[in-house]
């Protein structure tokens, strides 16, 4: 059996930058776009040409990979090992998606898009920044099944301005009309340094949020997902093998600007601004940034404060008969293992700094 291994793709061009984002992308530098596909192609190479072990997944995210050229990029994922059976993701935005960009795709391998959603109430979308309406969604998701994509995910984010109660089940009932295998949904956070961290006005409430993530769960579950880990929602036998690969702690090789890479216990990631990148690729130098190192003890509770996230949860020993009882309302504890409750999943970290 070939043992899991991730490969990640950074694209960093973005139409807009939304307010709440604080990721490594760019909406000015258009201009790069061939460029920093030449230098993905000569990083992917180098790597390659070292014997880098075939990918069990693939991942290309970003920024909008589907703002460059769908050919170059599908070129691109083709240039990539792969071993029998992987699965191979694009990120892409329902505005930004046309027939041409899904047949591009599927030449490559692409079985699986992960649609960036957030939400189908037209004002919440504004709200956001969003490019994009509840009709493009509609649209961009006939077209990826037309064009022979069937594993979707839809990604959504709750708590924006000016959402209400209604408007998020709204988007939840219209999210399972679609019939995605798979939803991610994420709380709204504040970053520093981003246009909503500086207006408070617009900044998400808990109990608002914990009532959504509430209501998410239940319309979801009822609906036949399974809830894999916090944020993650999956049909059964549809979680995202690149996701799980993470969250258990595998290998995977990042490329492109900011992009991170594991390889047992060492972590290191690229610079951070496509110009840099560009330019040391086209030197033949390094484009690695900085790295770290994870002694044993490091990796064992972060493996830990992981899994905690998922439905496998961690070991019983992995808590005190203490901490047992007294978060007894946020576990649920068989005789090997402890997992997070409802109740929990809103307050795992609460668990997660009492792990041993």
């Amino acid at each position: 059996m070939t043992a899991p291994f991730g490969v990640y793709l950074h694209i960093p061009f973005c139409s807009r930058r939304c307010d709440y984002c604080a990721f490594a992308t760019w909406s000015d530098r258009h201009h790069l776009q061939d460029a920093y596909l030449d230098a993905l192609s000569a990083e992917i190479a180098r790597e390659v040409e070292c014997a880098m072990p075939a990918a069990t997944s693939v991942f290309v995210g970003g920024g909008t990979p589907s703002l460059v050229d769908p050919v170059r990029l599908a070129r691109i994922v083709s240039s990539i090992p792969i071993a029998t059976g992987a699965e191979i993701t694009i990120e892409c935005n329902p505005e930004s998606v046309t027939d041409a960009h899904i047949a591009s795709y599927v030449s490559a391998g692409v079985d699986r898009l992960s649609f960036g959603v957030q939400s189908l109430s037209a004002e919440v979308l504004v709200a956001l920044g969003r490019d994009h309406n509840p009709d493009t969604v509609i649209r961009a998701v006939a077209l990826a099944r037309a064009g022979g994509i069937q594993r979707l995910n839809l990604d959504l984010i709750y708590g924006g301005a000016g959402e209400t109660i209604s408007d998020w089940q709204h988007t939840i009932e219209q999210v399972i009309a679609l019939e995605p295998d798979h939803v991610s949904a994420y709380a709204l956070t504040v970053e520093a340094g981003t246009p909503l961290a500086e207006d408070p006005s617009r900044h998400p409430e808990d109990d608002d949020q914990a009532d959504k993530y509430l209501l998410a769960d239940a319309l979801l579950t009822a609906a036949g997902f399974v809830n894999y880990e916090i944020s993650n929602w999956s049909k059964p036998g549809q979680e995202c093998l690149h996701n799980l690969l993470y969250w258990r702690q595998g290998n995977y090789r990042g490329f492109g600007c900011a992009a991170h890479s594991h390889q047992n216990g060492r972590r290191w990631w690229n610079v951070r601004t496509p110009d840099r990148y560009i330019e040391l690729l086209a030197a033949g130098d390094s484009v690695e940034a900085s790295a770290e190192e994870l002694d044993a003890p490091r990796q064992r509770i972060e493996g830990l404060q992981l899994s905690l996230r998922t439905r496998e949860g961690v070991p019983r020993s992995s808590l005190s008969e203490a901490d047992i009882n007294l978060l007894d309302p946020l576990i649920v504890v068989s005789e090997d293992t402890i997992t997070l409750t409802t109740e929990g999943r809103l307050l795992a970290n609460e668990v997660a700094v009492r792990l041993r």
